[in-house]
């Protein structure tokens, strides 16, 4: 299992690249060169150690340059090859770590294994107009910002790249700092993939920056960024549970997955408040149904009784593990311990883990689990989609009944909010003297009519009426017309 990477490990020393010394002579000499220049400089404006920094733009040989292997862009995809990913750690400036780096710069932030449609976009713009902007680098050739932009030039045999040069006393530190803050801007790049900015949020929080700050530089609402903690740490607790016969799921397989992934969030803070049994039961549910793929549609039919209500009985009996005995266990972001013996949430997470275990071993590369054993997982999978599909069309049923049930008062409160305004409306143009008291005349009759009617429809749908459908009728037949 790849161990997680901590902050320290991200801002980290990465060492000077081989060629790092001819790369400053290179850059200080067209530093120089461009100063010693008449025509109008080029420059970028940086946000340095906390202060606005004016910086010289250069054109440099864009194949002398490295990419920075603690960039946050791909962050996450690194994981999808562990064997090249522990390689980049121990050597990241060898070619079969840069060129690692420039394959996951031009992959699916999803699926590494495609191109990212996203980069083909950005070359082909690149091809038409060229830079619109600098990337950034040190003096020792390392590309701080425009990493994606450099793999591209090169791909198209662009031979130079603008770029702006950081001051000599550059550190790895102010490389992570600038690289963010740049990558922050509220411009044309190509933004962070979600995971991407979950760990970069979670790796600034851990680095003692007070969260209000870090969602004001994401420009995101300091709930929002407490909403992502809570799921990045859920997504952490998944991959951990899906380890199975050597491999697991990785943080980039639930790249597709934001929408869904808040929406339980807001459901589980909302059910928290009035029972965290059934809150955990719902997110547990959900999380499953997320693994298996299913859409937002379909998770919002999955509540807390989803499992016993509709699923139980359509489990097939390897899908329903006895659970082991149970342990207090921490919720993930919000620091609170549940008592898993709950036998419910014991039986839910059992088979979320089931499901979890599966697709780990369903995805694994070919070669890294028998063949036999995945049959096995791909038919356990298949079983538990199944199932949830089957037991999602009671559960839909039910929800269009509970909806058609609530129509009704739902309408009246909303007539409810129209009169109240009416009522406004009225005083105004009463004051203005402009009120048309015959077009108000008819519509009191016409609301007497639909009333009357409505008086009728209770009569006959109501066996016992409560005091305001009483009022109701009462009220019509008292009226002498």
């Amino acid at each position: 299992m790849r161990r997680k990477r901590t902050v320290t490990e991200n801002a980290r020393d990465f060492g000077l690249p081989p060629h790092a010394a001819k790369n400053k002579v290179t850059v200080e000499g067209r530093l120089l060169d461009a100063a010693a220049g008449s025509g109008l400089q080029e420059t970028l404006t940086i946000e340095w150690r906390t202060k606005p920094q004016v910086v010289q733009v250069i054109d440099m040989p864009v194949h002398s340059l490295y990419y920075n292997p603690g960039t946050h862009r791909i962050q996450a995809q690194r994981s999808y090859d562990p064997l090249l990913d522990r390689r980049l750690d121990e050597d990241p400036w060898s070619d079969e770590s840069q060129n690692y780096l420039d394959s996951l710069l031009k992959a699916e932030p999803s699926d590494p294994s495609k191109r990212d449609k996203d980069f083909d976009a950005l070359q082909q713009s690149l091809s038409d107009f060229r830079q619109n902007e600098p990337g950034l680098i040190t003096r020792e050739g390392i590309l701080v910002n425009g990493n994606t932009r450099a793999a591209a030039l090169k791909e198209l045999g662009v031979s130079e790249i603008r770029v702006a040069v950081l001051p000599e006393s550059c550190t790895w530190a102010d490389i992570n700092r600038v690289e963010l803050s740049l990558q922050l801007r509220h411009d044309t790049r190509r933004p962070y993939s979600y995971i991407n900015r979950l760990l970069t949020i979670d790796e600034q929080v851990e680095a003692g920056r007070p969260l209000k700050e870090v969602a004001r530089d994401f420009r995101i609402r300091e709930s929002t960024a407490e909403q992502d903690l809570w799921v990045l740490n859920c997504l952490r607790d998944l991959t951990e549970r899906s380890s199975a016969n050597g491999v697991q799921l990785r943080l980039l397989d639930f790249e597709d997955a934001q929408e869904r992934l808040r929406e339980v969030h807001r459901a589980y803070a909302k059910e928290s408040k009035a029972n965290i049994e059934r809150a955990e039961l719902l997110k547990e549910n959900r999380l499953a149904a997320i693994v298996m793929n299913f859409s937002k549609t379909d998770l919002r039919l999955i509540e807390p009784d989803f499992r016993d209500r509709y699923l139980e009985t359509r489990l097939p009996e390897e899908l329903k593990p006895a659970p082991a005995a149970a342990q207090g266990r921490v919720i993930p972001g919000l620091n609170r311990t549940v008592k898993a013996e709950v036998p419910q949430v014991a039986a839910a997470r059992a088979f979320t883990d089931s499901v979890l275990r599966a697709k780990a071993v369903v995805r694994a590369k070919a070669g890294k689990v028998p063949a036999a054993e995945q049959e096995e997982a791909s038919a356990l999978f298949n079983a538990a989609h199944s199932a949830v599909e089957r037991a999602l069309e009671p559960a839909g049923k039910d929800a269009r009944v509970r909806k058609r049930k609530q129509a009704a008062p739902d309408r009246l409160n909303d007539a409810c909010e129209d009169i109240e305004q009416c009522i406004t409306d009225m005083v105004l143009a009463s004051a203005a003297n402009n009120l048309d008291e015959e077009a108000l005349d008819e519509a009191v009759l016409k609301l007497r009519a639909t009333l009357t009617k409505l008086a009728q429809v209770t009569a006959r749908t109501i066996q016992v009426p409560g005091d305001g459908v009483e009022w109701l009728r009462d009220a019509v037949q008292q009226d002498p017309s």
